[in-house]
């Protein structure tokens, strides 16, 4: 007996949005067809050319001019790609591997003349999920809670954290109270079972990582 192939909205409900392909994402959008020719037909008109002339120079005269995309449906098309370039504009997602990821990632705070202290947390393939910033001004254990970090932390679904702040006198060594507030954060983790993978302290032109420095099983010096 020969299966009835799907439309994407039953495609959709029945096994997740991840099954669609572009083309049939796109038809969702579209909804109908013109005479003679079907949603997917149109769809995969629009795709080719949205993938020949590029996501960002498409205009509302170029989808216009593909029969069966009147005005309605090029505005719907251009509205859906300037929410998803403004929904993922700066959400590339950085991998943490070592202590210059993390430089690297701090450097829009990096010269600040206020310590910001920051948290990242990152999932089980030490991706970021969001970064935090947790405190602004000199780091003292009052300014930074545990409690507030792990919530976020569990909240986001964190394997793990990674914190980081910078020094505005230009020396990433770290002061007594940057050793005892990392030693309570990675205290309370292993509690929780959320692992603090290292402590990183940037200038504008280098850093301090407790991991480098100290043997990872505790952070006292």
């Amino acid at each position: 007996m020969k299966q009835t192939k799907l439309m994407p909205r039953e495609k959709l409900k029945k096994y997740g949005v991840e099954s669609l392909s572009e083309v049939e994402l796109l038809a969702l959008i579209i909804r109908t067809g013109r005479k003679g020719e079907s949603v997917l037909t149109i769809s995969q008109k629009v795709l080719t050319n949205v993938i020949s002339t590029g996501i960002d120079n498409i205009t509302f005269d170029n989808l216009n001019k593909i029969k069966g995309i009147g005005i309605s449906k090029s505005c719907e098309i251009i509205a859906s790609i300037e929410l998803s370039k403004r929904i993922l504009k700066g959400k590339q997602t950085r991998l943490f591997l070592n202590p210059k990821d993390v430089f690297n990632a701090m450097q829009d705070l990096a010269g600040s003349k206020k310590e910001h202290f920051v948290v990242f947390y990152l999932n089980i393939r030490n991706q970021e999920i969001v970064r935090d910033i947790v405190s602004i001004g000199t780091l003292n254990a009052s300014l930074v809670h545990p409690r507030e970090i792990f919530e976020n932390a569990i909240k986001n679904n964190a394997a793990s954290i990674l914190i980081a702040h910078n020094h505005p006198s230009g020396d990433p060594e770290p002061s007594v109270e940057d050793i005892d507030v990392t030693n309570r954060i990675k205290e309370a983790g292993e509690i929780l079972g959320i692992e603090l993978t290292d402590h990183v302290i940037v200038t504008k032109t280098k850093w301090w990582s407790f991991n480098e420095k100290i043997d990872q099983k505790t952070f006292d010096l």
